[in-house]
């Protein structure tokens, strides 16, 4: 029976002899060098596997990050285009919600004017998104980039200032609307606050920091009796969960300013109409019941009162916002840390003539020659409060803001464009 040795060193008959005493050493070596390099080559194949899977897992990000709504070369190609000034001393400013209302009419007239301008908006189904879609296009014409994501979008807010050293932001996103914080509180906290408190972090932390413009509301006044309201007044009565959550907007704001040096001035807007309105609105709706020969709702308030609004045409209110941001000052941080005092603002943006809801149909029938059919009712219970009227002396004085354009003036606008952009011929209505 051969042994192990036989086994491992086999005998070659024939041709010498062998010293199986050296022939055991030297194989023993070479065996040993042969395990060796095995194991060598087991730790170069595992390398070039772990490199292989690392490369592939880099190549999978890749191709997410291409791919992605927001990522890729091209897009950021545009980002930056889109943020270039065209006029010396020029602004690079962010709009967020600018497929919205106002967000769109400011990001023309910046842009109309020589500033760099990239938009953001969520396109949320609050009401139909083919109006911000419309919109979107209509800003795309000029040259102006919408990127469709969220403010909370930690790594997108982050991308953006790191590709564009924003002078300023323009921040006009927002969950509107009083009636609708009864069905879906969540959403207003996503975005008024949440939404708020994401883009605030980003903006502390850029390096430089921008000024930052933002969409407060006349709904701050809530509960306030006194009239006109004044920036002033107190505003610690909130009558909605939506005005509730401008509030705390403004108290937060408050807080980034004086912390980080971040420089804020917000708007608190009364009842903006106009051509490319919002569909939740009052004019707009009535406009489109008044149209369909659908009855209208009219609200009183108390012992029979109608309510009153201070209406204020969307040009006055892009003059009011071009001139808050030319006039916001420096932030004075860097990097998240506060360098010194930076100003912190509040202006009333109204026209200071506040009219009845039942003249406002009026003018509106006599626009679109057509008779409403008109059912009055007593206001619920909803947020909605019986009057505004805006006291706008600060905002003159600060930055010569002037509103020029009065309901009948500005109803005729709207109603031209409405019957335009619906695809209605005059002769349908007249």
């Amino acid at each position: 029976m051969p042994s192990l040795e036989d086994e491992l060193f086999p005998s070659t008959p024939g041709k010498f002899k062998i010293d199986r005493g050296h022939n055991i050493n030297r194989q023993f070596h070479r065996c040993f060098a042969s395990t060796s390099t095995m194991f060598i080559w087991a730790l170069f194949l595992i390398a070039l596997t772990a490199s292989y899977l690392s490369f592939q897992s880099f190549v999978d990000s890749g191709n997410r990050y291409f791919t992605a709504s927001w990522g890729g070369i091209q897009w950021e190609k545009q980002i930056r285009n889109s943020a270039k000034t065209n006029r010396p001393g020029g602004m690079s400013v962010l709009v967020t919600g600018a497929a919205g209302f106002i967000g769109s009419h400011v990001s023309l007239a910046l842009k109309k004017r020589g500033d760099g301008v990239v938009g953001l908006d969520n396109f949320n189904n609050y009401y139909d998104p083919s109006l911000k879609k419309a919109r979107q296009s209509l800003l795309h014409s000029q040259a102006i980039l919408v990127v469709e994501g969220d403010l909370n979008d930690v790594k997108l807010m982050a991308k953006l200032f790191d590709l564009v050293a924003f002078t300023h932001v323009m921040h006009l996103a927002a969950q509107a609307g009083v009636r609708y914080a009864m069905e879906n509180p969540s959403s207003y906290v996503h975005s008024n606050i949440a939404g708020l408190v994401t883009l605030l972090e980003t903006c502390k932390s850029a390096n430089p920091q921008p000024a930052i413009v933002w969409a407060s509301s006349s709904s701050v006044y809530g509960l306030n009796d006194k009239v006109p309201f004044s920036e002033l007044d107190r505003t610690d009565q909130p009558a909605s969960l939506y005005a509730a959550t401008k509030k705390a907007g403004e108290e937060i704001t408050h807080t980034y300013n004086h912390i980080y040096g971040l420089a804020i001035t917000g708007l608190r807007f009364f009842t903006v109409y106009g051509p490319w309105g919002r569909p939740d609105m009052a004019y707009f709706s009535f406009t489109r019941n008044i149209l369909q020969g659908k009855t209208i709702t009219i609200y009183r308030g108390k012992n029979k009162a109608d309510l009153a609004r201070d209406f204020t045409y969307i040009d006055d209110i892009v003059k009011g916002c071009l001139g808050s941001l030319d006039t916001s000052g420096r932030s004075t941080g860097s990097g998240g840390k506060k360098r010194g005092p930076a100003p912190y603002r509040n202006f009333n943006l109204g026209n200071t003539t506040p009219v009845k809801v039942p003249t406002l149909v009026n003018i509106l029938e006599k626009h679109l020659r057509v008779k409403a059919k008109r059912k009055i009712m007593e206001m619920p219970g909803n947020g909605d409060v019986p009057y505004t009227h805006a006291n706008i002396s600060l905002a003159r004085r600060e930055f010569g803001y002037k509103p020029t354009t009065d309901l009948q003036t500005g109803l005729k606008k709207f109603v031209r464009w409405y019957l335009s952009y619906y695809g209605y011929n005059r002769k349908d209505v007249w």
